[in-house]
């Protein structure tokens, strides 16, 4: 289901990308063309709102090695317009348009791009990851696009000038600091991994910065995250009598990791952040990946009883239960409907897509794994990390990082 679910998405996405590519290369015209579309209103007619439709975007990777993470995500968003669509309350219908940025901050552009060229999109949720909203966030902020995204988690988005950022997650700064303290609280020395990106370079860092704090002995590499042999590192980090591992990077190459250290014989505790919670992590790692903790500022929908709705209604969907990041996701699209429905009541029906991200800015909604309300800065004023373990090949909430021994 997943497979022919993600070749339709990422067909349209793929040609979307490579129809908007020279434009987005131009970032002084691409900047000033986004300006005045951004004056224009969306939608047509008369003022029977009901006549109208209205887009927003959906971006984040779709193909490539994390793609298992972005159709967590696009699942979670796309359900949520469903459902608003269905409900038939709204007044006017929604249009849901994907782009693929394969999770890097190289085709982050041209993903951007395709949204920011169509008018009619008013709102983004997105993008997925820190890397690819570092190389777009001015640009969105330019064109007076709001973002919300489920799962970017940089400590520095949003003080990076991207004024139309949101979040609806906890940054590293703060997974990172309890997944560190967490770990201080065992260990005496710990051998810290990152994949040099953005999100694993920036977790890892806190993750490092904290355990030194705490007296901890803290060894450090970086591996880049196009790796494919994680022979050499692993042997490293076994014979450094490192009591513990924390791996700042993404599912694939964290599974390829694990296989290396059970190869060599690590006999310490492992652990990665969210970015290595998924199934391609399970299925990658196999029997290896058996053990390994995963921080997360994210939820079990399978098990929260406040998700219990949503999860039955993705299962029905997607023929699969939701994954990480899907909740996140159908809260952020959730919160964007809610801001889109304000902005065309307070407009008489031609927003803008700055009257989007002001409404945006005053959210009040209570989603399933958070209340999407943001602080000035763009930061949810609530959020939760959460401590995972692979068992028998599944990974179980253990609960609040902070209540674990």
């Amino acid at each position: 289901m997943r497979t022919s679910s993600l070749a339709k998405v990422a067909v349209i996405g793929v040609a979307g990308v490579m129809a908007l590519s020279a434009c987005s290369n131009d970032s002084g015209g691409n900047n000033s063309s986004n300006n005045n579309l951004t004056q224009q209103p969306a939608g047509s007619g008369s003022n029977a709102n009901s006549n109208k439709t209205y887009k927003i975007g959906w971006q984040g990777p779709l193909s490539g090695d994390n793609q298992q993470l972005g159709i967590n995500e696009y699942n979670g968003t796309k359900l949520a317009v469903e459902q608003a669509n269905a409900k038939g309350d709204l007044g006017f219908k929604i249009v849901l348009v994907e782009s693929d940025d394969v999770g890097t901050a190289d085709k982050a552009p041209a993903a951007a791009a395709k949204l920011l060229q169509d008018p009619a999109i008013l709102g983004v949720v997105g993008p997925a990851f820190s890397g690819p909203t570092s190389a777009t966030g001015k640009t969105y902020a330019a064109a007076n696009m709001g973002l919300i995204s489920g799962s970017a988690t940089n400590a520095t988005l949003t003080s990076s000038g991207f004024t139309t950022f949101h979040r609806v997650v906890p940054t590293d700064g703060t997974e990172g600091t309890q997944a560190a303290e967490w770990l201080a609280k065992k260990f005496k020395k710990v051998f810290v991994v990152d994949d040099t990106s953005t999100y694993g370079k920036g977790v890892a860092d806190v993750v490092r910065k904290t355990l030194a704090s705490k007296g901890t002995n803290v060894i450090s590499q970086g591996v880049a995250a196009n790796t494919q042999d994680y022979g050499a590192i692993a042997q490293r980090v076994t014979q450094s009598g490192a009591d513990a591992l924390f791996y700042g990077g993404y599912d694939a190459q964290a599974a390829l990791f694990a296989k290396a250290l059970a190869a060599t014989g690590y006999k310490g505790l492992k652990m990665t952040g969210n970015g290595g919670k998924s199934s391609v992590f399970t299925s990658g790692a196999g029997a290896a990946g058996n053990g390994w903790y995963f921080s997360c500022g994210c939820q079990d929908a399978t098990t929260a009883p406040e998700a219990k709705d949503f999860a039955a209604a993705y299962e029905k969907m997607f023929n699969t239960p939701p994954s990480t990041y899907s909740p996140e996701c159908f809260d952020a699209a959730n919160g964007m409907i809610e801001a889109l429905k304000a902005a065309v009541q307070k407009t008489n029906g031609n927003p803008t897509r700055k009257d989007v991200a002001d409404a945006i800015n005053a959210l009040d909604y209570k989603g399933i794994t958070t209340q999407v309300k943001f602080a000035p800065n763009g930061e949810v004023a609530n959020a939760t990390v959460n401590l995972y373990q692979q068992k028998d090949g599944k990974i179980v909430m253990l609960g609040k990082i902070q209540d674990q021994s």
